[in-house]
């Protein structure tokens, strides 16, 4: 009798264990678990930890509820300005209801991959190359609200939609390599002259201030000196500027002026057409004597035209050569 009811408990046992085992489950603590008892969907969705279910007629299915991190194959498509380019991206979605997303779609990460990729080929073509390369920011938020609209019906939010890539063919690159280099060189131009007018400014500043301070000059021309003497050369460069010849013409210019004040002495020509004073008459030679003609009296102005006209008279060479004729003699000679 005691025989026969240790081995009904223990039968009892063993099957308690096989029930305790087929029915126990563990859920983790990112998941959940959605119960369906013959075919039937339980309101109730299983919080992580231990649970138990009827074996045989429960059915337990886990939903991760980890944020799930899915790469976008590269779409190739043709932007809004006639341009092909190939676009990759990546999304970002977790799931929010365990239950809508196993009832809702058969495999929601395959639904959403599809829409994914069809959500980046529409914003290819309602898109401009320049949005697609520098207003990424604005393209990733059109994206994320293309798939969470119908994502959402799934018990899926879509977390975030980054483009990773944009993809170009070579010609454009090089198209807009020579427009990146042609905006540089426009822009170094209008820099360089930008300096130059600057500096322009200054040196006629600085020309102003030379030109109070004729010193001034002097300083800057023997500060150029040094500086070039310090590169130890063989041969200096002395330069002579232009300004400190015309300090020295406005130097010289005040005793000019004061010279020229004095009264004016007569020119040359007037001093020789000016009529010469009267000869007195000489006196008679003695007889048996030549006549000897008494030299008129030369004034200081004929003297000084004299001088001015031999200065004017450039000296000439021997007419008397074998080419030159003498002069016939005059009758009575």
């Amino acid at each position: 009798m005691i025989e026969e009811l240790l081995v009904a408990v223990a039968g009892a046992a063993a099957a308690t264990a096989v029930y305790a085992g087929a029915a126990a489950r563990v859920v983790k603590q990112y998941e959940r678990g959605v119960v369906f008892r013959f075919g039937r969907l339980r309101d109730d969705v299983r919080a992580p930890g231990f649970t138990m279910i009827v074996p045989g007629v429960d059915r337990l299915h886990k939903v991760n509820m980890q944020i799930v991190t899915m790469p976008v194959p590269a779409q190739e498509g043709i932007t809004r300005d006639n341009v092909t380019v190939r676009v990759d991206a990546v999304v970002y979605f977790k799931v929010v209801d365990a239950a809508e997303a196993l009832i809702r779609v058969e495999d929601y990460k395959f639904a959403v991959s599809q829409m994914a990729q069809t959500s980046l080929r529409s914003i290819i073509g309602k898109s401009d190359l320049d949005d697609l390369l520098s207003n990424r920011e604005k393209l990733n938020q059109g994206l994320e609200l293309m798939l969470d609209s119908p994502a959402i019906g799934w018990g899926v939010q879509i977390d975030r939609v980054e483009i990773k890539d944009v993809s170009l063919p070579e010609t454009m690159k090089r198209s807009m390599a020579r427009q990146a280099e042609a905006d540089r060189e426009r822009r170094a131009r209008v820099i360089n002259a930008d300096a130059e007018l600057q500096a322009s400014k200054k040196l006629a500043e600085a020309a102003a201030v030379m030109s109070d301070q004729p010193a001034a000059l002097q300083l800057r021309l023997l500060q150029t000196v040094v500086a070039v003497a310090a590169e130890k050369n063989s041969t200096l460069v002395l330069p002579f500027p232009v300004e400190l010849l015309r300090f020295l013409e406005r130097s010289t210019a005040g005793p000019q002026a004061a010279g020229s004040e004095a009264p004016a002495e007569p020119s040359s020509a007037a001093a020789v057409e000016a009529p010469l004073p009267a000869v007195s008459e000489a006196p008679a030679a003695a007889p048996g004597t030549s006549p000897v003609m008494p030299k008129p009296p030369v004034s200081d102005a004929y003297l000084k035209g004299a001088a001015h006209a031999a200065e004017g008279v450039e000296p000439v060479g021997d007419l008397t050569g074998a080419s030159v004729d003498p002069a016939p003699p005059e009758d009575g000679a």
